[in-house]
Parts: C-alpha cells; sequence; structure tokens
C-alpha cells in the first residue's frame, strides 16, 4: 500500500495544472487496477506469481476494456482466469449506465438523428469508444423487438384496411436504389387503429403485394370487408386475389390527381370543384346521380376525365356502403398519408440507408412508437358506428363482451 501512494504521489508531481484531468483519469486507473488485483487474488487464493499449494486456479493473461467515466474514456487490462471467469465488481455499475446509454442512443436514432450526430455527441461528453459503426451496432439491438412486433399474431377482425407505400434511398450491391416500404394499416372490430403489416422490397409489382397480403393473413389478419388503397395495378392484381370478395375504395385523392393530369391548368380549379361535389353528397344515390350529372356536364370539354369518372364510379364510391360516420376515413389512404409524413422526417435524416435491414429498424421503430400512442388513445371509431359496420357478420363471443 505504501508502494502505491508513493506511486500515486510521484504521479502528482509530474502533473501541472494544465494536466489535472489526466491526472484523474491515470489515478482513477490506478485504484482499479488495485481493486482488480485484490480480487483476482480472492479468485485465484494466492498473490500474482505466487507459489501456493492452496492456489484454486491461475492467471491467464488480460482482456483489453474500455471504461466510460465522467473523467473520461479509460482503458483497463482486466485479468482473465485459466478456469472459471472474473468480471470486475467496480464495473457492475456500469451495466446499468451502459444500458441507459444504449437506450439514449437508440431512441435517438428512432428520433432520426443521424449516427454521426449521435457519436459527435458521446464525444463531446469525454467518451471516446463509441465511433459510427459502433452506434449502428448498438441500434441493431432494435432488431429483434422490431422484428418481433412485425411478426405477431392478430387475433382481431379488422373491417377496414388501408394499404400505402412511400420510397427511401438504399444502398444495394454499390448502388444506390430506391426500394418500397410498403405498410397496412387497419381498424379493429372494436374501432381502435392497428398498424398490422411493414415490408420493404424493389417495387410495388403484385408477387410482391401477394407475397405480403398472404403473410398478413398467415398471422391471422380477418374480418376484412373494405380495403383502401390508390389503383397501383400491382397492388389492386394482389387484392382481388388475396381477398377475393371484399371490396375495394379507390383513393378519391389519387384519383382527383390523375382526373386533373388530363385537365389543362387553368381549368383544373373548375373540375376539382365539380368532381368534389360527388363526395358531398349524403347517400349512395344522390352520390351516384351527382357523379352522372357531373360526367355529363365534362364530356364536351373533357371527354377523357368524363369517362374516366364513369369507369371509376363503384371504386370511388365504394365507401358509400358503409355507417355514414366512418366516410370521412374511408374514401382516400389520407390516415396512411400523414403516417407516410412522418416516417419522411424521421428517414429524411439518414438520407441513404446502408441495406433494407436498416430501413426496417428505424421505420419499424417509429411505427411501434405511433401504436403505442394509438393504443392509449380514444377510438378511431366509435363502438355503435362498429356494430353498423359488423351488421349481418357473425359476432365472436370477444367483441361480445366488450359491447357490454
Amino acid at each position: 500500500m505504501a508502494k502505491d501512494r508513493m506511486t500515486l504521489l510521484e504521479l502528482a508531481r509530474k502533473s501541472g495544472s494544465d494536466s489535472e484531468l489526466d491526472f484523474l483519469k491515470e489515478g482513477v486507473k490506478m485504484l482499479a487496477e488495485a481493486v482488480m488485483e485484490l480480487e483476482v487474488k480472492q479468485k485465484t487464493g494466492a498473490e500474482k506469481h505466487e507459489r501456493n499449494d492452496g492456489r484454486l486456479t491461475y492467471r491467464n493473461g488480460y482482456r483489453g476494456r474500455s471504461w466510460d467515466t465522467r473523467a473520461g474514456t479509460i482503458p483497463l487490462e482486466i485479468p482473465r482466469l485459466r478456469d472459471g471467469s472474473y468480471f470486475p465488481s467496480l464495473l457492475e455499475p456500469r451495466r446499468r449506465a451502459e444500458q441507459s446509454l444504449l437506450a439514449v442512443i437508440q431512441e435517438a436514432y428512432v428520433l432520426g438523428i443521424s449516427t454521426r450526430k449521435v457519436e459527435s455527441l458521446v464525444q463531446s461528453l469525454g467518451l471516446n469508444g463509441i465511433s459510427k459503426s459502433e452506434v449502428s451496432r448498438i441500434c441493431a439491438a432494435l432488431d429483434d423487438e422490431v422484428e418481433r412486433w412485425r411478426n405477431r399474431p392478430l387475433f382481431w377482425r379488422y373491417p377496414y384496411l388501408w394499404l400505402d407505400a412511400t420510397y427511401v434511398k438504399v444502398r444495394d450491391m454499390g448502388r444506390v436504389v430506391s426500394q418500397a416500404v410498403i405498410i397496412a394499416y387497419g381498424v379493429r372490430e372494436t374501432g381502435e387503429r392497428e398498424i398490422i403489416g411493414l415490408e420493404v422490397g424493389p417495387s410495388e409489382d403484385s408477387v410482391f403485394w401477394k407475397e405480403f397480403l398472404r403473410r398478413l393473413v398467415s398471422r391471422g389478419l380477418d374480418g376484412v370487408m373494405l380495403v383502401i388503397s390508390d389503383a397501383h395495378l400491382g397492388l389492386k392484381e394482389a387484392i382481388s386475389t388475396v381477398f377475393t370478395g371484399v371490396s375495394w375504395q379507390r383513393c378519391r385523392v389519387h384519383f382527383m390527381r390523375n382526373a386533373l393530369a388530363r385537365v389543362p391548368r387553368g381549368a383544373q380549379a373548375m373540375v376539382s370543384a365539380a368532381i368534389r361535389t360527388i363526395f358531398a353528397q349524403p347517400d349512395r344515390d344522390s352520390a351516384c346521380i351527382q357523379l352522372r350529372r357531373v360526367a355529363d356536364n365534362l364530356k364536351l370539354r373533357f371527354g377523357p376525365v368524363a369517362d374516366q369518372l364513369e369507369e371509376a364510379e363503384p371504386d370511388i364510391l365504394a365507401y358509400t356502403a358503409f355507417p355514414r360516420e366512418h366516410w370521412r376515413q374511408l374514401y382516400s389512404t389520407n390516415p396512411l398519408e400523414r403516417l407516410n409524413k412522418e416516417i419522411k422526417r424521421r428517414s429524411n435524416v439518414v438520407g441513404i440507408f446502408p441495406n433494407s435491414k436498416s430501413v426496417i429498424r428505424l421505420i419499424g421503430a417509429v411505427l411501434m412508437e405511433q401504436q403505442d400512442e394509438w393504443e392509449i388513445g380514444r377510438r378511431y371509431f366509435s363502438l355503435d358506428s362498429m356494430k353498423k359496420t359488423l351488421e349481418g357478420a357473425q359476432e365472436e363471443p370477444l367483441l361480445m363482451a366488450l359491447q357490454t
């Protein structure tokens, strides 16, 4: 012990006022090494290099370990044992602190802060053991949780199902490509919203959509009565194949964009106002009559738009077969569009994702966060209005119990 005091005194004499932090780090390092030597002595039953018949085991070199402290990062050499294991007791609190740090880094990642910015933040705290690659490794710990959430069983019936896609930039085989992120979002029979599916793929072709929808069915998706989406050919084909006999609502926002693309800019406001009157009608019959009236008025100047309206009538008015309380949410994919905007806000910070797995990690975590907010929020549709939707369908005991 006297020898240790002399070593510390020599260190103090060599240290000037400009190196007080270095002196503190060296002092902490020496103290840690002294503690480790005492603990290893108890484990082995002998001093270092001591011959002792009562020895329990032998030392077996050292392993390096960085110790992040308030004084900065301190490199330690932790003794290894030939038989058994040893972990310094003074590093046990670090395990809890490390978990807290991991949680902060993961939360920052989900909030859209880039890994480079997280690295800079950590290093500004005097910790130099967490590089950009280490931050990415830490964030990969989210993968298991996201995968469990993506593949969870679906227990409810989902009368309404929205499907949509957004695109992100991903690095693939040395090239930067655009990949589709497809999301399924439903309303349970009890009126709450739920994000039930997420997948990433090279394009929105019918094969990709069919695999996605079949995977939802295999997880328990049931009771779908209306699917809301845009008119992408691959998606339409997949819906008609997987959900035979289910109504399809073509998003009126996407339909309006397609229709106005055929109209000169100066007349777009007038045509848009005329089409909107169709969706303002109080019932299905009135909406059908108004659609034909608008189509007749447009035929002379905008024949292609009139033909498009008449052809799309059953698809853009499918929502009118359901309770009027739900119409505003059913006639478009706007609920998913808002979700896509939040995804874009978070993913734009990343810019180009290194691979598809990192896309699922970030967007999956964002969607899980959104789902948590929905779980504690109010119902999307009331139980009474959902009961109207389910009239004629066989009510399961669970739904009956919830409604009483």
